[in-house]
């Protein structure tokens, strides 16, 4: 499945309270802008920050979807200064994961 390129990579899978970043925050944003530089300037901005583990572009209410891990609180407060600061944004607020019920990298085959 490697020479395939079904399997595009391996990885471990770290315990992020014993590396420090507990806290899971689901950020959720909606933006007025949708041309093709504030798209690639969000895509820029997103990889620049190591916090942000997973983005998605979504249908309906919301434009994107974050998944970010972070320490605490004020490191919350200030990834939402740090990304505010990059780019524009119409809306962001987030949602903080209290349990993890279930989380998998596996893809159902």
């Amino acid at each position: 499945m490697e020479a395939e390129g079904i399997i595009k990579g391996r990885v471990a899978l770290v315990d992020a309270v014993k590396v420090g970043v507990p806290l899971t925050a689901l950020v959720l944003i909606k933006t007025s802008k949708h041309d093709a530089d504030w798209i690639r300037d969000f895509q820029a901005v997103l990889a620049a920050m190591p916090e942000v583990v997973g983005a998605q572009r979504m249908t309906g209410d919301l434009d994107y979807v974050l998944r970010v891990r972070l320490a605490d609180m004020p490191a919350y407060d200030d990834f939402y200064r740090r990304l505010t600061s990059r780019i524009s944004v119409s809306d962001m607020s987030a949602s903080f994961v209290m349990e993890d019920i279930k989380e998998t990298t596996a893809v159902p085959l």
